[in-house]
């Protein structure tokens, strides 16, 4: 480690050339009643608020996730319906896994046509409209689970378009 540490916090990027000659013509004049600051204790300063920076966003960062998780939470309990639970299993994916519900028949058919959408909150899932899923999805996309998301291209472009799925066949 050859040079002077001015020359190092230099080369590290720490400082500037400005901060180099001020330094070095307050260390020459003495700078009046105060002492002058080393060069090192401005660099430490520099650093620090910089910390203090990056750590206050990330504060903020996680208040507004923890805020956006109550939202979702208090908008999925006025939301969801009740009473959705039957006999028939739905399977539905969810990331890489595939979850089961019982639902009623009617329920069923709902969540198949979209007029009834899943949502994960809590390591559990609910059922609630389309207008109250658009809302958690503003605050978190990946809570609202979709069923199919097919788009019309892949429609066109499917080989078995001609076929037809069975009524009683549920996977």
């Amino acid at each position: 480690m050859a040079g002077s540490l001015k020359d190092q916090l230099l080369k590290a990027g720490l400082v500037s050339e400005k901060q180099v000659k001020q330094s070095n013509h307050e260390k020459r004049k003495g700078k009046g009643g105060e002492p002058a600051k080393p060069l090192a204790d401005k660099a430490q300063e520099t650093a620090k608020a910089q910390r203090d920076r990056e750590l206050n966003r990330k504060r903020q960062e996680e208040a507004g996730q923890k805020a956006r998780h109550a939202q979702i939470k208090q908008i999925v309990e006025k939301h969801r319906l009740a009473d959705v639970e039957g006999d028939i299993p739905f399977n539905f994916p969810d990331g890489s896994r595939i979850k089961r519900l019982y639902l009623k028949r009617e329920i069923q058919e709902q969540v198949i046509n979209g007029t009834l959408l899943i949502v994960r909150q809590g390591g559990r899932y609910h059922l609630v409209r389309p207008e109250a899923a658009e809302m958690i999805r503003e605050r978190n996309a990946a809570s609202v689970i979709t069923i199919g998301g097919g788009s019309e291209a892949s429609e066109a472009d499917d080989p078995y378009a001609d076929y037809k799925v069975p009524d009683d066949l549920i996977w």
